[in-house]
């Protein structure tokens, strides 16, 4: 298995495809291999895809003491990009990893080309503060959310109304979401990882960047609402925030992503 020592984890990680270095930042209980499935084949062709697990999920290694902060996971991407690629790369993430990409973005600006944000905010506020807090709380107190349950909890927060009420698609929505509660991931990651995403506030220290950004809102999404994605693209110099209709906060896995591959690509490329 493919490991790189960072300064504070041993990050597990995977590379795929030849040419310029991109590197995919899941967000709160997600794997690198997730992105195996509906986005990395789209980019092989042209493009190094290096993905790997979060701290606090799946196969990485991390002994530091919690909790651990954005710009903890952001030093652990830092030292992987600098271990393994050839850079400066592209950034893809989304969620928890948008935020972990805007502080690699603050702190390591040399390591980048260009960053492609979905469904991010500059700071947690509102209701979806309030919503990554009871999370919280109920996971501390001894709560699950798995099997069927956890399902129908997470799909209506991932995915549009028109998507959960298409009798073709949600079969195969709730078959990966069945496959994603049996796994575990989100139960063993989400206090880490999420205590890291209730806490940012990056508001000021955007205004300092000079990395080339896009951010793609989802007109739909719930978690992150696409004005906090505006307001990312607002705070960075030069960034261009692009408003993409339908979508929810996790249509990039099995609902939009043959559009959304097509938008983050044409990024990229023209970088």
């Amino acid at each position: 298995m493919p490991y790189f020592k960072g300064r504070a984890a041993e990050l597990f990680y995977q590379q795929s495809g030849s040419g310029p270095d991109i590197v995919w930042i899941g967000g709160g209980g997600t794997r690198g291999e997730d992105w195996h499935r509906f986005q990395t084949p789209h980019f092989d062709a042209n493009f190094r895809s290096t993905v790997y697990d979060n701290r606090g999920i799946g196969a990485t290694r991390c002994a530091a003491a919690m909790p651990w902060t954005i710009e903890d996971f952001a030093g652990d991407v830092a030292d992987l990009i600098k271990g393994v690629c050839k850079g400066p790369v592209a950034i893809i993430g989304t969620s928890l990893g948008s935020a972990i990409a805007q502080q690699v973005m603050i702190d390591y600006p040399h390591l980048l080309r260009v960053a492609v944000l979905m469904g991010t905010g500059a700071w947690s506020t509102g209701w979806g503060w309030d919503y990554q807090e009871a999370e919280i709380e109920f996971r501390k107190a001894g709560g699950r959310l798995d099997g069927m349950m956890g399902v129908t909890h997470y799909a209506a927060m991932l995915y549009p109304a028109r998507a959960l009420g298409d009798r073709v698609l949600w079969p195969k929505l709730k078959s990966l979401m069945l496959e994603w509660m049996e796994s575990g991931s989100n139960e063993e990651s989400l206090v880490p990882q999420w205590d890291a995403s209730l806490r940012f506030d990056q508001r000021e220290a955007l205004k300092s960047v000079r990395v080339p950004c896009h951010v793609l809102g989802f007109a739909e999404d719930v978690q992150a609402p696409p004005q906090d994605g505006a307001e990312v693209a607002d705070l960075i110099p030069g960034a261009t925030f692009h408003l993409l209709e339908g979508m929810g906060h996790g249509s990039w896995y099995g609902h939009k992503h043959d559009e959304i591959n097509a938008v983050i690509e044409g990024i990229v490329a023209s970088y």
